[in-house]
């Protein structure tokens, strides 16, 4: 069984879901024989990457809202992360473009890290204020995961993965991802947003039984 997740390292509720699909997991008896694969998916690709601007201005401009409302709705998002075991911090996070976070993601898969490597950037992003489009920051992740710094500064500084992240959202696209988190059960079943544990397991156990069943 493969699961594939669409996701951005910006979006809020892809850290939730990834949470309460690991809900799932642990009352799925047949975890060990599942694949999951981190997919690439850029909410707003011409995100400049600025430090000088908090989170709520951001979400307020592009938004047309006011920074109360803007506020007001990090706070909600916050209160949801919070049941599932999340602490969002806004306040420090950076503003920052996904597309160098994503192409770490694909260098952490070849060494079997990906499902890590997704963790430590959505805990850099909202949890700790990180710039995760920053160089050193990257590198510094990637050393946690075992990864020779040297190998991300030389990725970071060239085109590599590149093609994979376009390649991710070309397939996004093909298949109907209009937002994220999006996860796809073996090309056949989906499911869109960041759902309870229940309804992932439900789907789980569907595609097992109709796996075993073939055989």
């Amino acid at each position: 069984m493969k699961v594939e997740v669409w996701s951005d390292v910006m979006c809020p509720f892809c850290y939730i879901g990834k949470r309460k699909f690991e809900a799932a997991l642990l009352q799925f008896p047949y975890k060990d024989e599942m694949e999951v694969e981190w997919k690439s998916f850029q909410l707003d690709p011409t995100i400049e990457t600025d430090g000088s601007k908090t989170i709520h201005q951001f979400l307020a401009e592009r938004k047309g809202f006011t920074i109360e409302k803007a506020k007001e709705m990090n706070d909600y998002v916050t209160n949801l992360a919070a049941k599932v075991g999340l602490t969002y911090n806004f306040d420090k996070a950076v503003v920052a473009n996904s597309f160098d976070a994503h192409r770490f993601s694909h260098l952490a898969k070849k060494y079997g890290q990906q499902n890590n490597a997704e963790e430590l950037l959505f805990k850099s992003y909202f949890t700790d204020g990180k710039n995760t489009a920053d160089k050193d920051t990257l590198i510094q992740l990637g050393e946690q995961l075992g990864i020779n710094g040297e190998e991300v500064k030389e990725m970071l500084e060239s085109n590599k993965y590149a093609n994979e992240v376009h390649s991710d959202i070309e397939d996004a696209n093909n298949i109907g991802v209009s937002g994220v988190p999006f996860f796809v059960v073996n090309r056949k079943y989906a499911i869109s947003g960041a759902q309870e544990p229940d309804t992932f397991l439900q789907l789980l156990n569907k595609v097992h039984q109709e796996t075993a069943d073939s055989k």
